[in-house]
């Protein structure tokens, strides 16, 4: 990872305003500093009352969000991230976004009005989300803004995504992984659950250490305190070359994540 740090805090689906406010609280305790949310995930609010019920000062606090494809359009761009800081709380926006290049997304319109955000201080770096290879390099073209992360569904049970992952790591860009569980998919996988049996772990603990294995950052979902810390604690996991070689080819590929039905390989 040049940028985003390896292991963060997904908030997806966490629509209690007090759940979700105290998951962020919590997991900033525990010593986590990655925290993603997004105006999909209408919890930003609650994210931002979370960062502002810790101690951790705000500069040590890496938070990513991202912009609704509905959203996308030049103007709605400014208007909407303006109304995220302001549900947020913040000043600023670590890393912001493109949710998925679909609605409203207008390569360059949606990208040039990211170039300004990023030019005038509002964020202080430039993400992609749910991009192919393709969709990456014309992306890359277009901004003047480094592309620092591109986030994506990663699991065991989609392996390596290539030629994805060679495209961004070629272009010193970050992979982040999200739905490391696979929605609970990957913890009921025989190889997954293999693997933690020889190292006396648990299945979420493998499939974090796997993705941490292709320098993958994960940003599982947690809420209650046992979950964001034993998420927490897949650092010590090391891997050995066969379990990730077993991992990498298990006989089982799908997407959870695919509105466009566009092939997982790409």
């Amino acid at each position: 990872m040049t940028t985003v740090p390896g292991l963060g805090l997904g908030t997806s689906g966490n629509d209690d305003p007090d759940q979700c406010a105290d998951s962020v609280a919590t997991a900033l305790k525990i010593g986590y500093r990655h925290i993603d949310t997004a105006q999909m995930y209408d919890n930003e609010a609650a994210v931002g009352d979370g960062i502002a019920q810790s101690d951790v000062p705000r500069e040590d606090i890496f938070l990513a969000t991202k912009v609704h494809p509905s959203n996308l359009g030049y103007e709605d761009v400014h208007e909407s991230v303006a109304a995220s800081l302001d549900r947020l709380g913040l000043d600023t926006i670590d890393l912001l976004y493109v949710h998925w290049p679909t609605q409203a997304y207008d390569p360059e319109a949606t990208l040039r009005a990211f170039d300004e955000l990023y030019e005038a201080g509002t964020i202080d770096h430039v993400g992609v989300s749910n991009f192919t290879a393709p969709l990456v390099e014309e992306a890359r073209d277009i901004l003047a803004a480094p592309i620092v992360a591109n986030q994506i569904e990663v699991h065991p049970l989609l392996g390596p995504r290539e030629p994805l992952f060679s495209t961004c790591r070629d272009h010193d860009i970050d992979i982040v992984g999200y739905a490391p569980f696979c929605r609970g998919d990957a913890l009921d996988d025989p190889t997954v659950q293999a693997v933690a049996e020889r190292h006396n772990t648990s299945p979420a603990q493998v499939c974090l250490a796997w993705l941490a294995s292709h320098d993958v950052a994960a940003i599982p979902k947690a809420t209650g305190r046992a979950h964001i810390a034993e998420n927490a604690r897949a650092a010590e996991l090391e891997l050995t070359d066969e379990d990730i070689e077993q991992l990498d080819t298990i006989d089982r590929r799908y997407r959870r994540f695919d509105p466009d039905g566009s092939p997982w390989e790409k």
